[in-house]
């Protein structure tokens, strides 16, 4: 850990000793921890999960915790712009444009880059679509499939 701290503090970072913590990666279930890591006589602290660059980074590689994040931050940003997506003078189009810029794209945040499991694509669309169908006012018991609804706002249908 001295040699870590000393090549960053040679690059100009500058670490501290209270507020760092490690994140062992397990991904293989290989190797096993080596004992209690010190900095400057500080224990440092094993995390199994933190937050990185708006990704959830759990111990085993999974991305469980980072999903649901993103879902919860997605529904936070449509409660947000609810009075322009559920506004029935509102157009079509222009509900269209800010539900993508506003709600999708912190919904999706993230999901490009780790290997996403299908269970995970299916929540995700799940709560994208539960979205789209309170943006028009309908609802499970309209009996009117997703493809039919996303051609009528207008938002491209995945597969």
């Amino acid at each position: 850990m001295k040699k870590r701290r000393q090549t960053l503090e040679s690059k100009g970072f500058r670490l501290s000793k209270s507020k760092t913590e490690y994140l062992k990666c397990g991904f293989s279930g290989v190797g096993e921890d080596d004992g209690e890591n010190k900095m400057g006589g500080v224990a440092i602290s094993r995390v199994h999960k933190f937050k990185y660059l708006g990704s959830i980074m759990e111990e085993k590689g999974d991305i469980d915790d980072s999903i649901n994040y993103c879902i919860r931050v997605g529904w936070q940003n449509w409660q947000n712009a609810f009075g322009v997506l559920c506004d029935k003078k509102v157009p079509v189009g222009l509900k269209r444009k800010v539900y993508c810029m506003v709600v999708r794209l912190t919904l999706l945040y993230g999901a490009e880059r780790c290997p996403i499991k299908k269970i995970q694509v299916q929540r995700l669309m799940v709560a994208e679509m539960r979205m789209i169908r309170w943006m028009c006012s309908y609802n499970r018991l309209h009996r009117i499939r997703n493809v039919v609804i996303k051609e009528k706002v207008g938002v491209a249908h995945r597969r």
